[in-house]
C-alpha cells in the first residue's frame, strides 16, 4: 500500500495513490494520463481538496495542479480571460482586479482551484448569474488517450455541455476561459432578521436585490441576511479593526471556540445559538466585488447541500424546522440559503429551473451522518439535486432522472473515456461504472 496520503480540507476523504505528479502544463498532463494508460491506472486531479465527497480521491495517479497556475491570457475585447486549472479563485480575482476585471458572481469561499470549483458545481447567490460554470465559454482537456482538445459552445459542444459540471470524468480540466466583465463595486448590507420574516418578505428580497441570501440559526427563529448590490461608488470598505473584528475574531476565533464549547457538551447548543445569533451587529460597507462575494472560513465542518427548486424552498425550512424541534439533533453551525436562476449547464444543479441552495454544516469531530440523512429524505422529497462536492448518498439511479441531460452526458462519457481511465468509487456511484 501506498505511503504517499491526500487528504481533503474538512478530513471526510483520504487516498493513498500509487504516486502523485505535478505537471507544469497541458502536455506534461498528457504524457501523465497516457504513462498511467500503460501501467492500467486510474487518474484523477485534485484542487485544493475543499469537496466533502470522494470526488478526487484516486488509488492510481494522483495529478496535483499546482504546476498549472497561470492565467494565459486576457481577451478585452471578447471579455474573457483564459486560466490554468489550478490557479486559486483568489489569486485569479487578484489579477482581474489588477487589470479592471472582474467575474461576475461567485461563491462564498475563494480558495478553491479554478478547475475544482467549476467541475463541482461551485455557486454564489444572484439573480441574474448563476454559478461559476455558467461563465465558462470554452474548456482545454486531456483526453483518456492523452489527446488534447478545445470545446466551447461552436466546438465539441456535446463534450463541452457535458464537461462543464463534469467532475473531472470527462477529462482532465487543464485550462478555462471565463467570460468576465469591468471590475465592479458591491454594496454589501448585512442586518439581523426574523426568519418568519424572511420567508415572508422572500419573494420581494429576491427581485430587489442583485445577491441576497441568509444565513438561520439552529434552534432559533433568527437569521443574519445578506444583501449585495451594485453601485457606483464611492467604496466605502471596513475599517481594518470592524474587519478583523467581524471576519476573522467572532466568525473564526470566538465561533471556533464555542463549537468547542458545543461539542463537549451538545445540550448548550441551542442557547449558545441564541448568543450568536445576536453576536454579529448589522453593518453595511461597499468594496471590490470579489472581496465582498467571499470571505475567510478556517472553522473546519462537514457539509451537504442541496438544490431544490426556488418554490420548494419554504416547506423544506418547515420540515427541517421540524426536525430541529424534535431534540433529535444538537446543530451549532447556521443553515446557509443561496439562490441562482435557472441555467443550461446539464449536469448544473440548476439546469431548467431558479433553485434555492440548502446547506448544512457540522462542526468537525460532531455526528452528522443522521442528521444529514434526515435532512436528504426532506431534500429529496422536494426534488433537489446535491451538490456534487457536499456528502450525499444519491446514486446513478436517482440522479438519471434528477437531471434531464443526464443520459446524453453518460454518452458523451462513454465516447471519450470508454474504459474508464478517469474514474473512482465516487464518479461509480453517482455516475456509473
Amino acid at each position: 500500500m501506498s505511503t504517499v496520503v491526500w487528504r481533503t480540507w474538512s478530513g471526510t476523504q483520504e487516498a493513498r495513490p500509487r504516486r502523485i505528479a505535478a505537471p507544469s502544463g497541458t502536455a506534461a498532463v498528457a504524457a501523465a494520463v497516457r504513462a498511467a494508460a500503460e501501467e492500467g491506472l486510474r487518474v484523477r486531479m485534485v484542487g485544493s481538496g475543499h469537496s466533502f465527497t470522494g470526488a478526487a480521491v484516486t488509488d492510481g495517479v494522483l495529478l496535483s495542479p499546482t504546476g498549472l497556475a497561470r492565467l494565459r491570457g486576457v481577451d478585452a475585447e471578447a471579455g474573457t480571460v483564459t486560466v490554468e486549472a489550478g490557479m486559486p479563485l483568489c489569486d485569479l480575482n487578484e489579477e482581474l482586479h489588477a487589470r479592471g476585471l472582474a467575474l461576475a458572481n461567485m461563491g462564498d469561499i475563494a480558495v478553491q482551484t479554478a478547475a475544482g470549483a467549476v467541475q463541482t458545481g461551485t455557486h454564489g447567490t444572484g439573480r441574474d448569474c448563476g454559478g461559476l460554470a455558467e461563465q465558462v465559454v470554452g474548456m482545454e482537456l486531456v483526453l483518456a488517450d492523452g489527446s488534447v482538445v478545445e470545446c466551447s459552445a461552436d466546438r465539441e459542444s456535446a463534450l463541452f455541455e457535458a464537461a462543464r459540471v463534469g467532475l473531472g470524468a470527462f477529462g482532465v480540466v487543464t485550462a478555462l476561459t471565463l467570460r468576465v466583465e469591468p471590475a465592479f463595486l458591491l454594496r454589501a448590507r448585512e442586518e439581523p432578521m426574523r426568519l418568519e420574516e424572511v420567508l415572508e418578505r422572500l419573494p420581494q428580497l429576491r427581485a430587489e436585490n442583485d445577491h441576497f441570501e441568509f444565513f438561520w440559526f439552529p434552534h432559533t427563529g433568527r437569521t443574519n441576511t445578506k444583501r449585495n448590490n451594485r453601485v457606483q461608488g464611492p467604496a466605502e470598505p471596513l475599517s481594518p479593526l470592524r474587519s478583523w473584528l467581524d471576519d476573522e475574531f467572532l466568525s473564526n476565533t470566538v465561533f471556533e471556540g464555542v463549537n468547542r464549547l458545543g461539542r463537549r457538551v451538545p445540550a448548550a447548543i441551542p442557547a449558545i445559538n441564541q448568543v450568536s445569533a445576536r453576536a454579529l451587529s448589522a453593518r453595511t460597507y461597499t468594496d471590490a466585488s470579489y472581496r465582498v462575494f467571499a470571505s475567510p472560513r478556517r472553522v473546519r465542518f462537514v457539509e451537504t447541500e442541496y438544490a431544490v427548486p426556488a418554490e420548494a424552498l419554504p416547506e423544506v425550512l418547515a420540515q427541517i424546522r421540524r426536525i430541529l424541534d424534535s431534540g433529535r439533533h444538537r446543530i451549532g453551525f447556521p443553515i446557509e440559503v443561496r439562490f441562482t436562476p435557472a441555467d443550461r449547464v446539464w449536469l448544473s444543479t440548476a439546469y431548467g429551473r431558479d433553485t434555492a441552495y440548502v446547506a448544512a454544516h457540522v462542526y468537525r469531530g460532531m455526528p452528522y451522518a443522521d442528521y444529514f440523512r434526515e435532512l436528504e429524505a426532506v431534500f429529496t422529497a422536494a426534488e433537489g439535486r446535491p451538490h456534487w462536492g457536499k456528502l450525499h448518498t444519491r446514486g446513478r439511479g436517482d440522479l438519471s432522472a434528477a437531471y434531464p441531460r443526464f443520459e446524453e452526458a453518460m454518452a458523451v462519457r462513454d465516447r471519450v473515456d470508454p474504459q474508464r481511465r478517469f474514474a473512482n468509487a465516487y464518479l461509480d456511484a453517482v455516475l456509473g461504472a
